[in-house]
């Protein structure tokens, strides 16, 4: 991999890079992770998306646990270099709750609504290892 391409994204204090994951063909956010440089490349390299845990301080393979994996489609660097969008095909459900997308909960009128049920109960995909947000 050339790497210009890695040498143009701006990381953070902490070698890090907000990424959102974005359905490639109906628009919708799924998510939004954190990437670091080596994320990053083996995304690149493999075209299954990889980030970086946060918690639990190691790379975190999409889908590893869970099998619901984001096949990269198209790879986008926003025009300060700081911020990833990631097109993907989603297979199974985003989110850790069983949920297809991340961004379930909408303020309205001062309040906080769930407005997507579960799809998937997360016992069911993770057994007794349900991951932390």
């Amino acid at each position: 991999m050339d790497s210009d391409i890695l040498d143009s994204i701006t990381f953070d204090a902490n070698g890090l890079v907000p990424a959102i994951a974005q359905q490639h063909d109906t628009g919708e956010v799924l998510m939004m992770a954190w990437m670091n440089r080596d994320a990053v490349q083996e995304t690149l390299e493999k075209g299954q998306v990889c980030y970086w845990s946060r918690s639990r301080g190691k790379l975190w393979r999409k889908g590893e646990s869970s099998g619901h994996v984001q096949r990269l489609v198209d790879f986008r660097v926003d025009c300060d270099g700081d911020t990833l969008l990631l097109l993907v095909e989603q297979t199974g459900v985003a989110c850790h709750t069983g949920r297809h997308n991340c961004f379930f909960t909408s303020i309205r009128d001062g309040k906080a609504e769930i407005i997507s049920d579960v799809e998937i109960p997360p016992e069911e995909i993770y057994g007794d290892k349900t991951p932390a947000p």
